[in-house]
């Protein structure tokens, strides 16, 4: 499993705004299910948007321009 594991989280490291339905199948890979698969979900969700307002950040994207790019990087999460 954690050989999976390391090379999953890299991908998801580098997949920036393509996170295209990761925490819940991340969650199926794990065989989650029920208030696990809840927590999981909402840790993962959490996660990947705190990555994606520090990528608008690092862009210098401010107002409007910052809420679509977070809006868009968080698509499929």
């Amino acid at each position: 499993m954690t050989r999976l594991a390391i090379p999953l989280a890299i991908m998801i490291a580098f997949a920036g705004p393509a996170f295209a339905d990761t925490c819940k199948s991340q969650a199926t890979a794990k065989s989650l299910h029920g208030a696990a698969e809840t927590s999981f979900i909402k840790k993962c969700s959490s996660d990947a948007k705190a990555k994606c307002e520090t990528d608008a950040k690092a862009k210098s994207l401010h107002g409007a321009a910052e809420t679509s790019f977070v809006t868009k990087c968080m698509k499929g999460v």
